[in-house]
């Protein structure tokens, strides 16, 4: 049998098996992955098929659609239908009944893989154990410690230290009272620094002045000495 041949028969079985309409790209789509069938030869294989009879054709506009030819199967009454309807929707129930327990499994199984191995609690119980004693330990070497806060001594530093925060505040407020708004930290700082330069050189011309005085003082002694030796 050559491969023309054998996709030929493969793709009446498939049409007669699934009894229902289909393109030709239906037909390459669900059959090239497990056959190996090129688009070509499923094309000219349908066209073949249905001009020897074993198959239907029905022409929409540009579109082909084959399907099996309904002589071969045996009439179905209306009960049979009805079989048929009543056991699709049975199994339909059973699809999403199993399809909902698949799910819930699913997250069982995401919620197990996510947990501790009975290992690795094991390892963490023997690391939490560790970590305890050395916590009671260092509870026990605070406790016989002899340099504890009395709750009046740690009183007294919360209003010590509300006191000087207060304060603070106050002083804050003052300064803030006081300079232009404009003032930022960088501005007070430049006009601290420049009150500073100009002190300085105040101090420095007084010092000037000062030697000045001194030198033209002992100037005139020396002068009034010398005349009076003359």
């Amino acid at each position: 049998m050559s491969k023309k041949d054998s996709g030929a028969t493969v793709i009446l079985a498939y049409l007669n098996e699934k009894n229902r309409p289909y393109s030709a790209q239906d037909v390459f789509c669900n059959l090239q992955k497990e056959h190996g069938l090129g688009k070509t030869a499923v094309v000219k294989a349908m066209e073949l098929l249905a001009l020897e009879g074993k198959i239907k054709e029905k022409v929409y506009g540009k579109q082909k659609i084959y399907f099996a030819d309904q002589a071969q199967f045996k009439d179905v009454s209306d009960a049979d239908l009805k079989a048929m309807d009543s056991q699709i929707s049975e199994l339909s129930a059973e699809v999403q009944s199993l399809t909902q327990s698949c799910r819930q499994l699913d997250a069982e199984l995401k919620e197990l893989n996510s947990s501790l191995t009975t290992e690795e609690m094991i390892s963490e119980i023997r690391e939490l154990k560790a970590e305890c004693s050395g916590y009671r330990a260092r509870l026990e070497k605070i406790k016989s410690a002899t340099n504890h806060v009395t709750p009046e001594e740690k009183e007294k530093v919360y209003k010590d230290r509300d006191v000087y925060v207060k304060e603070w505040r106050k002083r804050k407020r003052l300064v803030m009272y006081i300079l232009p708004e404009s003032y930022n930290s960088r501005s007070i700082f430049a006009l601290v620094s420049l009150t500073f330069y100009f002190l300085f050189l105040l101090f420095l011309f007084i010092f000037i002045l000062f030697l000045v005085f001194k030198l033209s003082s002992y100037y005139s002694f020396i002068v009034f000495i010398y005349y009076i030796c003359v």
